[in-house]
């Protein structure tokens, strides 16, 4: 008999349900996938502010006098730039010239880190670091005792500011806080997110979340907040360009293929790093490209890109129809005689070759 997937919840479950969310399994969580209507709450974020539950996310704690040269050798940026209370993204390679997983790397403390990663890599990742701790640090999976809201958009700093105390104003992107928020004690606050509309994301014991969750939404209530589904998550990041784990970037891509040469710094030694200095000496052979759609269609993962004899040079990893732009977008690796900024290509939707033009990202100026 064929195993059926057992599902894990997040710890507000019963509130998305409440809301009338439409749930769907995703990297071994049920999640809400769309609340309303998916192009609203996509320009909800845009234009003033949304909340996204993504507590199924991962959490480890890294401790000890050698965490900061354990997190140099397993990751591919250079954290001895961070100081404490700044938040940098990274990535796991593999010991095969792919790559585990992108993380955020947030610093309490030269002998404190806390990795945050994506869901559905959870096991794998606390496995490929244990592995690889060769540094007597200490690590924690904190993962399902967190909840975590990114409050998204022009208006989320005026939606948490009636929340706490914590200086929001002064808080350059990519660093965080922590402190009471809601009345509620030991919360860190990050000015990140997946969104490019600006926003936080805010983590909350789940003893705590529901508290929380309320809070939030009676704090946004004059801006119209609203929840937001992973729907509405993976079209603002696609208009921003961002690789999303699984689609873009997986065990098999180098980072520098992937344009996240920005995290891949080689005035260290990390795993596997000549592979990938290598590439980048000699150029990659494929490169991960965004395109805009000409003829009117919606590009899909998977589907073939192709030059104009109709050889195939390429694969979309990542398309939508941009609620933005009201046209079709999308990203995917091409060899690279056609990554040229300009460079006509087709999309082969269902058996048609429609017209696209490679485009610099993000997509959204």
């Amino acid at each position: 008999m064929e195993q059926t997937e057992v599902l894990k919840y997040v710890h507000l479950n019963d509130v998305h349900v409440s809301l009338g969310a439409k749930m769907v399994p995703f990297a071994g969580y049920s999640m809400p996938v769309l609340y309303s209507n998916l192009i609203q709450e996509h320009i909800g974020v845009r234009t003033s502010v949304g909340v996204f539950d993504v507590s199924h996310m991962g959490e480890f704690v890294v401790k000890g006098e050698r965490a900061t040269e354990f997190l140099q050798y397993v990751t591919s940026n250079d954290v001895s730039v961070l100081v404490d209370g700044k938040v940098q993204y990274s990535c796991l390679p593999n010991d095969k010239g792919g790559i585990v997983d992108d993380l955020l790397v947030y610093r309490w403390d030269e002998n404190e880190y806390y990795l945050v990663v994506n869901a559905s890599n959870i096991e794998k990742d606390w496995n490929w670091l244990q592995q690889n701790n060769t540094f007597g640090v200490e690590m924690e999976n904190i993962s399902d005792r967190l909840s975590l809201f990114a409050v998204q958009g022009p208006k989320a700093i005026d939606t948490l500011k009636k929340l706490t105390d914590l200086d929001l104003d002064s808080m350059e992107y990519y660093s965080f806080k922590s402190g009471t928020v809601a009345g509620i004690d030991d919360v860190l606050i990050s000015s990140t997110g997946y969104t490019g509309a600006g926003g936080f994301e805010v983590y909350v014991w789940n003893k705590d979340a529901e508290a929380m969750w309320k809070a939030i939404f009676e704090a946004g209530a004059e801006f119209n907040i609203m929840p937001v589904g992973l729907g509405a998550r993976d079209t603002l990041r696609t208009e921003m360009g961002y690789c999303l784990y699984g689609n873009d970037i997986d065990d098999s891509t180098s980072p520098i293929e992937a344009g996240l040469g920005w995290i891949t710094k080689f005035n260290k030694e990390f795993i596997n790093s000549e592979f990938h200095k290598k590439i980048k000496e000699n150029g990659p052979t494929r490169k991960l490209v965004g395109f805009e759609m000409i003829d009117r269609g919606i590009p899909r993962q998977h589907y073939e890109i192709m030059d104009a004899a109709g050889n195939i040079i390429g694969e979309v990893t990542s398309g939508t129809q941009s609620p933005t732009l009201s046209k079709g977008i999308g990203m995917g690796y091409i060899t690279k005689e056609y990554t040229k900024v300009g460079s006509e290509v087709y999309i082969n939707i269902r058996n048609k070759y429609l017209k696209a033009v490679v485009t610099k990202m993000p997509f959204l100026k």
